[in-house]
């Protein structure tokens, strides 16, 4: 993604089903659990460059003992760094102790992380400031063990405010800016309201279903219990993430299939999607439940997961991925006029190289077409010379842009930044013959800043004749409140390009027609009852707005035309059948949370607030 936006945190779970002495007996070490945890966060650790942080729980500890520990750090390091610390502790426990090492009771008393309920959690900060108290796990203490909790999540709700309220709390600092220190709270107020004459299994169920009733966002999250009781839960959208995986050893859930299948060296059919609305929770004695919490709701799991965000080594996302690359030849080919002996291909790195491969083989699918029906028109007069210039033919690929990932800039002044901004990227230079047209395929344009700033003036240095750049998603029209950082509705170039049109048409009426719609709908508290912000884009096709954002992406500077191409929304849902959510691009929310959310942008868009949607 070429404007790089902040998106859906990573989490990793873990559950030793035996006693630490089995892992020593078997693999040779007591940090069986430990390793695995690193390695299925170091997996999964595209989804969290702002910070980390691991828990544990020790089962069976003595009176007096801590049961519970947690780690948490800053940084885009922050995983290495954690895992430094608990080798550090180990090398310093070793040099007192130098036969401890084969002693795993011994281990667990002595060591902080050396237990048989883990967490980890990696952070893409959405809410809050990026330092160390914003980074999961939250604790929330309680002399009880049952009641004390450790949680952590990939999710973002919308009602955090309405969630105080109900609680009656006035929470500040970290517990107040962040939707976590209210999912936090909520739970552990049921979790105390405990009835004694329910097993430790129904009380975690009705806890968990009274509280998630009051949750408006999308979530998957992570509780465990200084007991040793834990549960991960999803919403009952699907809108966030979870796979999990469980033998006689271990029991493990994570953010992304991939990261557990090559942690566990398991096969694909092994590790299971978690339902909708359904919670695994696993008691203090090792009991497995899978439990239907919520009702599940119209499935509304998140497209970007499988655009954008979660690695293309699950086989699954890396098909659909080649599938919205293929589903782009065709408006291509058409914006060509079929002419792709004076086209060349490229994609921006990195993260569009595998939809880049899907166009390639719908390009040549369409070549090797157009080649055999020549063929077998003229195949009596064809000379073998006219024949092998045939065969010979290719799609044109050449490797355009190169991202130079070490560029930084200290310059906040606009016209020296957006200088040093053009080179983040480089090119190669030698590629272009004069008369070419340059096909660039992006995974998704959101705010087009970089594009244009950069990556068209960059291309346009080649000399093309014309640019065409492609989207392997729809245009990204509406915030989103789940998860990614998209919440401010000016910054999306699509809404600049209708805002633009409604100029252009004399139809700019319609935007405060929709500001006093949405004021108006505020004043009655019913401000999640509709989006009226669809209306701004009700006058125009796809297809106009996609020519309207391609003049706002041509800088003044370039003198090659310039020509956008989306991905269409059916185009979307076929490569992706089981990621359906796509209010991003339609509007179409899942919950009411969303409606406020994008008409609270608006709000804000035209009082010229520079706050977030929620």
């Amino acid at each position: 993604m070429s404007d790089a936006i902040r998106h859906e945190c990573g989490l990793a779970y873990i559950r030793l089903l035996q006693p630490l002495s089995f892992y020593q007996h078997k693999y040779g070490t007591s940090f069986y659990g430990l390793n695995k945890l690193c390695l299925l966060m170091e997996k999964q650790h595209n989804r969290g460059q702002d910070g980390a942080g691991i828990a544990t729980v020790k089962l069976d500890t003595q009176p007096g003992y801590q049961f519970a520990h947690r780690m948490r750090i800053s940084g885009n390091q922050a995983i290495a760094e954690i895992f430094r610390n608990i080798n550090n502790d180990v090398a310093e426990l070793e040099k007192m102790y130098p036969e401890i090492l084969q002693h795993p009771v011994l281990m667990k008393g002595y060591m902080k992380f050396v237990g048989e309920v883990m967490l980890g959690h990696l952070r893409y900060g959405t809410q809050g400031k990026n330092n160390e108290a914003f980074c999961h796990p939250f604790v929330k203490p309680d002399l009880n063990p049952a009641n004390h909790l450790t949680m952590a999540g990939n999710f973002n709700l919308v009602n955090t405010d309405e969630l105080f309220t109900m609680l009656e709390e006035t929470p500040t600092g970290v517990m107040k800016q962040s939707d976590m220190g209210a999912m936090i709270e909520v739970i552990y107020h049921y979790l105390c309201a405990r009835d004694t004459e329910k097993t430790s299994l129904d009380h975690l169920i009705n806890v968990l279903r009274t509280a998630t009733t009051k949750f408006d966002g999308g979530y998957v999250f992570c509780g465990l219990l200084g007991n040793g009781d834990s549960f991960i839960m999803r919403d009952a959208n699907g809108i966030r993430p979870c796979y999990f995986y469980k033998n006689e050893e271990v029991i493990i859930a994570a953010s992304e299939r991939a990261a557990i299948m090559t942690a566990f060296n398991v096969p694909q059919n092994e590790v299971f999607q978690l339902e909708p609305g359904h919670a695994i929770i696993v008691t203090a004695d090792g009991n497995y439940n899978n439990i239907e919490i919520l009702p599940p709701q119209k499935l509304a799991a998140c497209s970007f997961e499988r655009i954008y965000f979660s690695r293309g080594s699950d086989p699954n996302i890396y098909r659909e991925r080649i599938q919205l690359g293929y589903n782009l030849a065709g408006e291509t080919l058409k914006a060509l006029n079929n002419d792709l002996k004076n086209t060349i291909v490229s994609y921006i790195p990195n993260t569009a190289e595998t939809a880049f491969y899907g166009l390639i083989k719908g390009l040549e699918d369409f070549l090797n077409e157009k080649k055999l029906k020549r063929i077998l028109a003229n195949k009596d007069t064809m000379t073998e010379e006219e024949l092998r210039e045939l065969i010979n033919r290719k799609v044109r690929i050449e490797k355009i842009a190169i991202k130079d990932v070490k560029m930084r800039t200290f310059i906040t002044e606009d016209a020296s930044r957006n200088e040093m901004v053009q080179h983040v990227y480089d090119i190669t230079y030698g590629t272009v013959k004069k008369g070419d047209t340059l096909v660039v395929i992006d995974d998704s344009i959101v705010r087009g800043t970089t594009l244009r700033e950069s990556i068209v003036k960059m291309l346009n240095r080649l000399e093309p004749k014309r640019i065409i750049i492609l989207s392997s998603a729809p245009q990204i029209r509406y915030p989103d409140c789940y998860g990614i950082d998209m919440s401010k509705m000016g910054d999306f170039i699509a809404f600049q390009a209708a805002v633009e049109l409604l100029k252009d048409t004399k139809k700019s009426r319609i935007l405060r027609d929709v500001y006093e719609q949405c004021v108006l709908s505020d004043s009655f508290g019913q401000l999640d009852k509709q989006n009226y912000v669809k209306a701004i884009y009700e006058p125009f096709t796809a297809e106009q707005v996609s020519i309207k954002i391609a003049e706002l992406l041509r800088h003044e500077e370039v003198g090659a035309e310039v020509d956008v191409i989306y991905q269409t929304l059916e185009g979307l849902h076929n490569a992706c059948p089981n990621n359906q959510g796509d209010w991003y691009f339609t509007g179409n929310y899942p919950t009411p949370g969303g409606n406020k959310v994008a008409n609270r942008a608006f709000m804000n868009y035209m009082e010229q607030k520079d706050g977030r949607g929620y």
